[in-house]
């Protein structure tokens, strides 16, 4: 028997861990809940609907909806440069309420459990807040909800966490938007543009992550 100490973290991960997988169920069985339908229920609320857009899209990504195509119905609301200030807001808000989930109901138990290795990890981390979360936005194949819930278990401050997230997402947040916004129009201007955006952003995250990498070991 683990001592009670460690028991009570153990069960605080599990419940962080069912939480996500509960709301996660929910939204991928609502089979009325796509990003289309999200953008024609939005869509009947007017000038309103930004707001709502905003809402509905934070209170979605912590139940790991997919971001681009909360981006790409954004495009189609509310057009590319409208859309795309609207998208970024979407994104932080929505990361800061699972950062601040995993945050709340996890940080303390994985402080208890961690070991020698983690520890170190997660001290580097904290050391290079700001850029290990900027990073990580970057970077291609990164999930960008696993990064949101296990930035909350490190010692990254949310201010910080939130103004990385703003900076990272900003690019693909423009690109997915455009890119939604143009689908009757894939050789526009914008897609052209969107299009770029993602490969430049693809190379440049290539280049980060083996910097980072290199960082990391000699660390």
């Amino acid at each position: 028997m683990p001592p009670p100490s460690r028991g009570r973290a153990l069960l605080r991960l599990g419940i962080l861990v069912a939480i996500v997988v509960a709301a996660f169920v929910v939204v991928a069985s609502s089979g009325h809940l796509s990003a289309q339908r999200v953008r024609d229920w939005v869509d009947g609320y007017g000038i309103a609907g930004p707001l709502v857009f905003i809402a509905v899209s934070s209170l979605l990504t912590p139940a790991l909806f997919p971001g681009p195509l909360l981006a790409g119905a954004s495009g189609l609301l509310f057009g590319t440069w409208l859309g795309t200030p609207i998208s970024i807001i979407s994104a932080v808000l929505g990361a800061s309420l699972a950062f601040s989930l995993s945050r709340w109901l996890a940080h303390d138990a994985v402080e208890q459990l961690q070991g020698a290795r983690l520890r170190a990890l997660r001290a580097f981390i904290g050391r290079r807040g700001f850029l290990s979360v900027l990073y990580a936005r970057i970077v291609p194949g990164v999930p960008y909800s696993m990064v949101n819930y296990a930035a909350g278990l490190s010692p990254i401050a949310l201010t910080t966490f939130a103004a990385a997230t703003a900076i990272g997402c900003a690019p693909r947040a423009f690109a997915y938007t455009a890119l939604g916004g143009s689908l009757d129009d894939i050789g526009s201007p914008e897609a052209i543009a969107a299009f770029a955006v993602l490969i430049v952003m693809a190379i440049v995250g290539l280049l980060l992550a083996r910097r980072d990498l290199r960082a990391a070991r000699a660390a």
